[in-house]
């Protein structure tokens, strides 16, 4: 029997659910929330409409939030060391035969180089998508079409 972990996450939760069989029912192991996710939101009541305003055509657009994003991806690396981290020791411990890492590209990006070596090695398969608003049925459906063999 294969146990597979499944990561499915973004840059504000996490699950990690198991899978012993294709067709087996997910069981969810961890589940991950981003403490500062409220901080780094796109809608956040921090962020208001009036990006770059006294700006203009000045040239200058912009320039005074590049601290917000570089304090975002910060965050979201924080974030991935956390899921990172929980994968390794469970390789480490040997819990699982194999990884399936499904989020959004720019946290798959963090993620990945993350992996110890040895969890490296156990990932079969990494998706470029965000499941992470689904649940139950529709979640395992979801997860199923994202882990199947292109074709």
């Amino acid at each position: 029997m294969t146990k597979t972990w499944i990561l499915v996450a973004d840059a504000h939760r996490a699950r990690c659910l198991e899978q012993t069989a294709q067709n087996a029912p997910l069981i969810e192991l961890a589940d991950f929330v981003h403490p500062h996710a409220h901080m780094t939101s796109e809608t956040s009541p921090d962020r208001t409409g009036d990006a770059g305003k006294g700006h203009g055509r000045t040239g200058h657009a912009g320039t005074q939030f590049e601290p917000k994003t570089e304090a975002g991806a910060k965050e979201r690396h924080s974030f991935a060391r956390q899921l990172a981290d929980f994968l390794n020791q469970g390789v480490a411990k040997q819990r699982c035969d194999r990884i399936a890492l499904i989020a959004p590209g720019p946290m798959l990006g963090e993620l990945k180089p993350l992996l110890s070596p040895a969890a490296d090695k156990l990932l079969h398969r990494s998706v470029a998508t965000d499941l992470t608003h689904y649940q139950g049925p529709e979640l395992k459906q979801r997860v199923q079409h994202a882990l199947s063999p292109p074709g």
